[in-house]
């Protein structure tokens, strides 16, 4: 029993599970908001954001192809990933910059050591 408390408090598994909560809530919320993008392009256009009766290449029983389920999800995936770039990625970025600005790496003190050594058996 000592080993499962273990492997349940270990410290990747309780990030793991913060993470996977906190990105389940963020979903809704990029959906929700996807959702009200969508509703403005109706809007805009005078017409359903959804498009899944749009059918192609209909044969004479009038049964065809359903390409309107695609052009939704494909509309909808792009407000997605403009809404995560734009709102999540960019500002992310721009506070790492900010706040946590590249500084060139020291060289650990065993590289140093090893280098000298290298070095002073090379003068030999």
């Amino acid at each position: 029993m000592d080993g499962f408390k273990k492997f349940l408090l270990r410290g990747n598994l309780v990030d793991v599970a913060v993470a996977f909560i906190m990105a389940t809530s963020f979903a809704v919320v990029v959906k929700t908001f996807t959702d009200v993008l969508l509703g403005f392009v109706s809007r805009i256009f005078g017409g359903s954001p959804n498009f899944d009766s749009v059918v192609i290449w209909k044969d004479s029983d009038g049964v065809g192809i359903p390409i309107g389920t695609f052009i939704t999800a494909v509309i909808s995936f792009v407000i997605l990933a403009a809404i995560v770039y734009f709102l999540v990625v960019t500002p992310y970025t721009k506070a790492k910059e900010r706040f946590f600005p590249d500084q060139p790496e020291a060289e650990a003190p065993d590289i140093v050591l090893l280098t000298q050594i290298r070095d002073s058996l090379q003068n030999r």
